[in-house]
C-alpha cells in the first residue's frame, strides 16, 4: 500500500509545482509548449535509449509481456469506434485510444512497483511494450496527422519512412540495439545521455501542471462522452482484461498480482506531451491525464487488496 501512495505523492507534488508556476506566470505563455518540445525531441529519447540500452531484453519476454501487449492493444483499439462514432477528429481519436491503453509505466510505475510489489523490474515488460510499439507507432502516426491538418498531404515516401524520422522511434530501436548486442557506449558518453533523460519526466510533469491552470473542468463541454469512454477502458476494462489473460496464461498468487497493478496504472503524462508537441487532442490528453489518475487510486488499492 506504501507503494501506491508514495508513487501519487511524488508526481502530485511536481504537478502542483507546475500549476504554481503557471499561475504565477514564471514561465510566460509558451511554458508549456517549449517544455513538451524538450521532453519529445531531447529528454524522453535520452531517457528511452538509456532504459532500453539497460534493460534485461531475456528477461522480459515473459508471460507478462503477453498479457501487457493484448491488454494494452485492446484498449487503445476499443477506444477507435468511439472517436469514429461521435465523428470527432482524427487527432484527437489517436490521443484517446493512446490514453486508453498507454499507462504511467514510469514516474508512477516504479515507485509502486518498488514499494508495493518488491521489485520495480516489475514494469519492465510494460515498459518494452511500450517504448518499442506504442510509442513509435502513436507518434509517427500523430505526426502524419499533424502534417495533414496543416494542410499538407505527405507524399507516400514520407509517410513510410516517418518512423525513421521519429527521434522516440529512433532512440527505441538504438536502445535495443544495444542492449541485444551487448556493446554499451563508453561511460563518458552515456552519462551526458543518462543526465538529460532525467529531464523527460519532471518536464512533462510541470508542463501538465502549468497546463491545469485556468483549464475547464475535465470533461466538460462535448469532451465529456470522449473522457468517460477513456476512463473506462484504461481504469476498468484494461485492468480485467490483463487479470483474465494472467489467469489463462496460468499466473497466480505474486505474478498475477504484478500484471493487473501495471494495467490499472493510470494514463502515462507522455500521451498529453505529444498532443501538446502535434496540436492534436490536448484537451482530451490532459483531462484523461488527470481523471485516470484520481480513479486509479481506488482501483489500484482495491487490487492491491484483494490480490496481494
Amino acid at each position: 500500500m506504501n507503494g501506491v501512495v508514495q508513487g501519487f505523492v511524488v508526481i502530485g507534488i511536481v504537478i502542483v509545482v507546475g500549476y504554481l508556476l503557471g499561475r504565477w506566470e514564471v514561465l510566460g505563455p509558451a511554458a508549456v509548449q517549449v517544455l513538451s518540445r524538450v521532453a519529445f525531441f531531447i529528454a524522453s529519447p535520452a531517457l528511452l535509449f538509456v532504459t532500453l540500452a539497460h534493460a534485461d531484453i531475456g528477461a522480459v519476454f515473459s508471460e507478462a509481456l503477453i498479457v501487457t501487449a493484448v491488454s494494452s492493444s485492446i484498449a487503445c483499439l476499443l477506444y477507435l469506434p468511439v472517436g469514429v462514432l461521435r465523428r470527432r477528429p482524427p487527432g484527437e481519436t489517436a490521443v484517446g485510444s493512446m490514453a486508453s491503453g498507454y499507462v504511467n509505466a514510469g514516474n508512477l510505475g516504479i515507485p509502486i512497483a518498488t514499494y508495493a510489489l518488491g521489485n520495480a523490474a516489475e514494469v519492465a515488460p510494460v515498459m518494452l511494450f511500450q517504448l518499442t510499439v506504442l510509442a513509435p507507432v502513436f507518434s509517427t502516426v500523430l505526426d502524419l496527422l499533424a502534417s495533414r491538418t496543416a494542410g499538407e498531404r505527405p507524399p507516400l515516401l514520407r509517410t513510410l519512412t516517418a518512423p525513421l524520422r521519429n527521434p522516440i522511434a529512433i532512440a527505441s530501436a538504438a536502445g535495443l540495439v544495444v542492449s541485444a548486442t551487448g556493446l554499451q557506449p563508453p561511460a563518458a558518453v552515456l552519462a551526458p545521455v543518462e543526465l538529460i533523460g532525467n529531464l523527460a519526466v519532471p518536464a512533462m510533469l510541470l508542463a501538465f501542471g502549468l497546463s491545469l491552470r485556468g483549464a475547464a473542468r475535465p470533461g466538460a463541454g462535448d469532451g465529456a462522452p470522449s473522457l468517460v469512454a477513456v476512463l473506462l477502458l484504461k481504469n476498468l476494462v484494461q485492468p480485467a482484461l490483463a487479470l483474465a489473460l494472467g489467469v489463462a496464461l496460468g499466473l497466480q498468487g505474486h505474478a498475477l498480482l504484478a500484471v493487473v497493478v501495471c494495467a490499472a496504472l493510470p494514463t502515462a503524462q507522455n500521451v498529453f506531451g505529444y498532443a501538446v508537441r502535434f496540436g492534436q487532442g490536448v484537451t482530451l490528453g490532459r483531462d484523461a491525464g488527470l481523471a485516470t489518475t484520481l480513479v486509479s487510486v481506488p482501483v489500484l488499492f482495491t487490487v492491491v487488496a484483494l490480490l496481494d
